[in-house]
Formats: C-alpha cells, sequence, structure tokens
C-alpha cells in the first residue's frame, strides 16, 4: 500500500455544504467541528506515518491518516465505539465537516481501518522502538500550546497508574491457564501424541473444576499436580512448540513461580524465596507488571503527563507510557535528558520525583526542579523545636527549654537516642506530640534527623508565599488523572499488552487536549490564571 498524503480536499460540485441553508451553516460553523477543523485536523502531520507503507507510488493508497488519527480523537471525544463511529461519520455533517470529507460520496473509513492501521502502528514501534501516535501527540499538542498562548516554560508533572484489562489470577489458576493454552494449541494441530494423559486440559469444564471445584483434594497438591505436568510437557514440545507464544508463556510462568528442592523436584516458591514485581500476572496480557501504591494493588501500566501551564489555562504537552514499576523518578530523569533548547524552564512536581541526582542533571539543562511534597510519613513538627549542638550529634534542649538527662547518636539509624527528667516530661503539653515514653525515673525518646529536617522543610513551605503559589499550581495536575478515569475511561481499555495499551492510551491524550482547547476557544477554561511574578 502506497503513502499519500490528504494535504487538500478538492471541493466537489455537490458539496453537502452547498445545500445547507446559511442557519444550518451557521450552527455548524459555532460548534466543536470548526475548531477541530482549524486546529485538529489541519495541523496532524501525515509525514510521521509514512514509514508505515510502501514507498512505491504505483500500488493502492492508504486511507488519509489525518482523517483516521482525526476520527479515533472524535471517536473518544463522544464517547463512541468504532461501529457507532463509521455510522455517524457517515451520517453526521459535523464529523464529515471537522475531517473535510463532506466532498466524499462515500467516507474513506471501513470496520477494517482503524485496526489495521493500528496493527502497523504496533508492528513497527516493535521493530524500531518509536510511538507514532506520541509523536504526533507531541507536534499536535505544541502547536495547540502556541495557539493557546501558553508558555513552555513553567510545566507540570504528575503519574497515574492504569489497570490493564486482566483479571486477578491466583498462582494455580494462572499456572493452569497457561499449561491449558499449550495443550490446545498442541491439540488443535493434532499432535495428541505429545498430551498424552493431559487430554483434560483442553476440556471446557475442565478449568472450573481443578480450580474452583475441587475443594476436597487440597490445593497445595492440586498446583503440585499442574506443576508435574507442566515440566514433563516443556521438553516434550519443544522441539515443535518452543517458538510459540503458549510455550513461552508456559516456560516463563515455571521459571517464575517454582524451584527445585533438596532432591532436584520442581516446587512452589515460598514467601521466603521472593517473587519480583515484574513476574507473569495474566497470560492474557504478559506486559502487565504488579505495584502496590498508596495501599492499592495495580496489575498494569503507568501513565507520566507533562503540562504547560500558563496565564491562559494549561495543557498537556508530553506523556510517557511505560510498565507500573517504573518510578516517577525515572521518569523525571527520561523528561530531562530529552530536552533540547537552552532556555530556563521549570518543573513543578511533588515529591516522588525529587533526588539530588535530579537536581543535578536538571541544573546542567538549565531547568529548575521544584517538588512541593515530601515523600513517606507527614513529619511531626514538633521535631524541628529541638535544639542540636553545633556538630548535630546531639540535643541540648527541648521545646519547653528543659536540658537532656542523656544523649547519644545512633550513626546506623542517623537518630539521636535523647531522655529527660520524667517531671519535665510528665505534665509537659506537648508529650501527646513528642510521643516520649515515660519510665519510672526518666522518659525518653528517639529523634531521627532526617525526620527533623524534613520538618523544618515543611514548615518553612508553609511560610514560604512563593512556594504556596507553585503548590496551587501543581495541584491542578491532579485533576488530568482524574478526568482520564471518570470520562476516558482508561481503566478499561479494551485491548491488553503494552503497546497496545499504549495506543489507546495515545488517542484519549488527543482527545483530552483537543477538549482543553475547546474550552478555551468558548472563553470557558476554569483554570485559575497564575499571579504576575510567576506567569
Amino acid at each position: 500500500m502506497a503513502f499519500r498524503t490528504n494535504n487538500y480536499q478538492q471541493i466537489s460540485l455537490f458539496d453537502k455544504l452547498g445545500f445547507l441553508s446559511d442557519r444550518k451553516l451557521r450552527m455548524l460553523r459555532k460548534s466543536w467541528a470548526q475548531v477541530f477543523s482549524d486546529h485538529v485536523f489541519t495541523h496532524i502531520n501525515e509525514q510521521i506515518f509514512a514509514p508505515l507503507y510502501s514507498e512505491k507510488t504505483n500500488s493502492r493508497p492508504n486511507a488519509p491518516i489525518n482523517v483516521i488519527i482525526g476520527a479515533l480523537i472524535l471517536k473518544e471525544f463522544s464517547g463512541l465505539t468504532e461501529d457507532e463511529l463509521l455510522e455517524t461519520c457517515e451520517f453526521d455533517y459535523r464529523f464529515q465537516y471537522a475531517l473535510h470529507t463532506t466532498s466524499f460520496e462515500e467516507q474513506p473509513l471501513s470496520d477494517r481501518t482503524f485496526s489495521r492501521f493500528r496493527q502497523r502502528c504496533a508492528e513497527y514501534e516493535v521493530v524500531t522502538g518509536i510511538d507514532l501516535i506520541h509523536e504526533c501527540f507531541v507536534q499536535l499538542a505544541d502547536d495547540i500550546r502556541q495557539f493557546m498562548d501558553i508558555s513552555p516554560n513553567i510545566t507540570r508533572m504528575d503519574s497515574m497508574m492504569i489497570e490493564s484489562n486482566i483479571r486477578k489470577m491466583g498462582r494455580l489458576e494462572l499456572l493452569y491457564t497457561c499449561l491449558s493454552n499449550l495443550v490446545k494449541e498442541i491439540h488443535s494441530d493434532g499432535d495428541d501424541d505429545l498430551i498424552k494423559g493431559l487430554e483434560h486440559y483442553w476440556q471446557p469444564n475442565d478449568r472450573n473444576k481443578i480450580v474452583y471445584y475441587a475443594s476436597d483434594i487440597p490445593q497445595e497438591q492440586r498446583l503440585q499436580s499442574v506443576i508435574d505436568d507442566a515440566v514433563e510437557l516443556l521438553p516434550k514440545a519443544e522441539e515443535s512448540y518452543g517458538d510459540t507464544t503458549e510455550y513461552q508463556l508456559l516456560k516463563r510462568a515455571l521459571s517464575e513461580q517454582t524451584k527445585k528442592d533438596d532432591n532436584d523436584h520442581v516446587v512452589p516458591k515460598t514467601k521466603a524465596d521472593g517473587m519480583d514485581s515484574s513476574i507473569l500476572q495474566n497470560p492474557s496480557d504478559p506486559d502487565a507488571t504488579f505495584r502496590s501504591k498508596a495501599g492499592k494493588q495495580h496489575r498494569g501500566y503507568a501513565a507520566n503527563i507533562t503540562e504547560a501551564v500558563g496565564r491562559n489555562g494549561s495543557i498537556p504537552t508530553d506523556y510517557q507510557f511505560d510498565v507500573n514499576t517504573r518510578s516517577d523518578h525515572s521518569f523525571i530523569e527520561e523528561v530531562i535528558e530529552k530536552k533540547e533548547s537552552d532556555e530556563h524552564t521549570t518543573i513543578i512536581a511533588d515529591g516522588a520525583y525529587s533526588g539530588d541526582d535530579i537536581q543535578e542533571k536538571a541544573a546542567e539543562k538549565n531547568i529548575g526542579v521544584i517538588t512541593t511534597g515530601l515523600l513517606g510519613r507527614k513529619p511531626r513538627e514538633i521535631l524541628a523545636d529541638f535544639k542540636l549542638s553545633d556538630d548535630g550529634k546531639n540535643i541540648i534542649s527541648c521545646p519547653e527549654g528543659y536540658a537532656p538527662r542523656s544523649s547519644s547518636y545512633i550513626r546506623q539509624t542517623d537518630s539521636i537516642r535523647v531522655s529527660f527528667l520524667k517531671e519535665h516530661c510528665e505534665g509537659c503539653p506537648h508529650l501527646e506530640e513528642c510521643k516520649a515514653k515515660l519510665k519510672e525515673r526518666t522518659s525518653f525518646m528517639v529523634v531521627s534527623l532526617n525526620a527533623r529536617q524534613h520538618a523544618i522543610e515543611l514548615i518553612d513551605r508553609k511560610s514560604d508565599e512563593i512556594m504556596t503559589i507553585v503548590g496551587r499550581i501543581r495541584n491542578g495536575v491532579e485533576t488530568i488523572p482524574s478526568i482520564l478515569r471518570r470520562r476516558y475511561n482508561v481503566d478499561e481499555m479494551p485491548v491488553r499488552g503494552r503497546c497496545r495499551t499504549g495506543q489507546f492510551f495515545g488517542i484519549k491524550m488527543h482527545s483530552l487536549i483537543f477538549s482543553k482547547l475547546l474550552r478555551y476557544t468558548q472563553g470557558l477554561e476554569k483554570c485559575r490564571p497564575l499571579s504576575p511574578q510567576i506567569g
């Protein structure tokens, strides 16, 4: 299929707009379709996608790339399914006007157009590591940012967990499913000699019987039986099926979930053996990883969003999409490394992005990184009122001014163990804040120097007007994960795998910046403007 750009639209004599009344035309041009046509459709860079198609010009041309990307953006914007999108494009003048297809007798889209386009993008990313949809987003977002007159010099950043469209599996169900998938693959090829004694694994009801209903057999026994069957099958199937996905996933699951005992017998791993968070969660999505954050378990991916902010509002300008085991620290490190402009910029983020190495690398690229939050538990502010000796290794007085009975520095934990007379602490108004432990004659506590420093920083931030403004700026980025979840359903994407899920996420980000652009053009932008000294 040859690549051809769709840079212009030849208006035909029978263009649909020619048959609309003046009133309908005015309504059409006041709708979102006009904004999309002017600032989104015409700014989609089709040339980015040229590598997906043949360089030969004598073959059938591709479907217009800007129409495909534009239609996918409108699909997310309108909350339509792909079937509904095709019908809407055929009958809704607004969609045709937005996509510059009012002169087409038939819309240049079919029920396979989108899936084939995503397939080409996915194959290209696997080979080259380049996400073309992401590149398209970055260019389009920059054009919209310039139109909204938002400076790129102040950006804010936040990350979010994105759930994979998979079910949580226990160890028994995971190993059984991987083994069953390989047995079914072998059975479908007619190689039943390889699976003698394992025929029940391709029976429809066998899974529920073994995983859920066989309660009279201990789970450990059922699990060991599945492991033994898998260990027996893998060597026999390696020659014919070693390159198949089913074989590789069973081999991976077995290596991650089992070990050899003293008798060289393969048995399940125990908690003491430990298992990495990158282990297989579900064979339906081998890329999904496990992470526990804020007391919740997540199986899937993580996205990091960078948003430019100014007096005229805010607009996401970039995003990163990866497995959820990736840290915020590595996300901002990648952003810093990619910066090419010498112009000074400021990144505002929470404490998870902080670090001395980040500050050093950012300074080399003329970037200021301001973190507005502290990691971990909120420190006790009372710790800042304990006075230290000149060398910082001993406490010389408590918040009430009492000198300690004894004070000793603990190097291993970078903390100070201090004791006071019991009568000094027993009636002290700060007893509950200090959390000193009362003994028969004395009271004692351990003061972490790291926690004390955090308490001082927290107090300084509260009294710093600039940091208060910066904190308000950063808090605005928290709305993006909320919008992506509530309106764009990023935790319920109908695909699996990092590459495919990333494609859907990228289109949703396209739709998000169009929504912000639309509110801006309609004068409904509600982002609070920045103060003159910051903007």
